[in-house]
């Protein structure tokens, strides 16, 4: 997978075709909306899903981690998608996510979803965390930023539809501006909101580019151009 840099506030972060961020100077990964849990959270509403997404999302952590081996995790809220979610967790599955997760400091921000600290997770729970002129929040766009720093966050699960010659390409994405950069839902049954979506005006204000999310690599498109009509696109398919 070939990861595409971002600057922010001073700092060279990489953006990955999994859907993570990277903090190369403090070896960090950034991940946003795990929603650890979902399916059994539907199966209780009566709606028949495979309860199986939080094992395939824990695949997809363990491929993530054992590729960047970062020294710290930072999980941008939501990582359960409720408060009850670890005690439906597998024992199995619980077991394997504190493995994962033991040689790396760990910081939950808390969500909407999970807004308790949960103490059958290893690391630290916090509101949300500052460093530098990064600051981790799960929903940005809130509070106006000071000139020389920049918000990375969740919670609006991005994608975007790029427009080709053979019609749009529809993907989860990075969405970036100068000060902020949101993160795609990680989750295995997290699904999306278009970032041309109102819903989406307080983190796409002065959006500059999305990444949509290939296989081996990332598709990047001024965020302007998503409003062109497919016909007149130029661009390629994202793989």
């Amino acid at each position: 997978m070939i990861a595409a840099p971002l600057h922010l506030a001073g700092e060279r972060l990489m953006l990955c075709p999994s859907g993570v961020a990277l903090w190369p100077a403090t070896r960090t990964l950034i991940v946003a909306d795990l929603h650890f849990e979902k399916g059994s959270a539907q199966a209780m509403r009566g709606h028949p899903v495979p309860p199986y997404d939080t094992r395939e999302t824990l695949t997809r952590l363990a491929f993530a981690l054992r590729r960047h081996a970062p020294r710290r995790v930072i999980v941008l809220g939501d990582a359960l998608h409720d408060d009850g979610a670890l005690a439906r967790m597998a024992p199995a599955d619980l077991a394997a996510l504190q493995r994962l997760l033991s040689q790396c400091e760990v910081l939950w921000i808390a969500g909407n979803h999970d807004p308790s600290p949960q103490p059958g997770l290893p690391g630290q729970c916090v509101p949300d965390w500052k460093e530098g002129r990064l600051h981790f929040r799960h929903i940005g766009g809130a509070t106006p930023l000071p000139r020389h720093e920049a918000e990375l966050s969740g919670h609006y699960h991005p994608k975007a539809t790029l427009p080709t010659r053979a019609g749009g390409v529809t993907r989860p994405c990075f969405l970036a501006s100068g000060q902020r950069l949101v993160l795609p839902a990680f989750g295995a049954f997290t699904g999306g909101l278009d970032v041309l979506d109102p819903a989406m005006s307080a983190v796409a204000r002065g959006a500059l580019r999305v990444f949509l999310l290939g296989r081996e690599r990332l598709h990047s498109a001024a965020f302007e151009a998503l409003r062109q009509p497919f016909a007149a696109a130029t661009g390629s398919a994202a793989r």
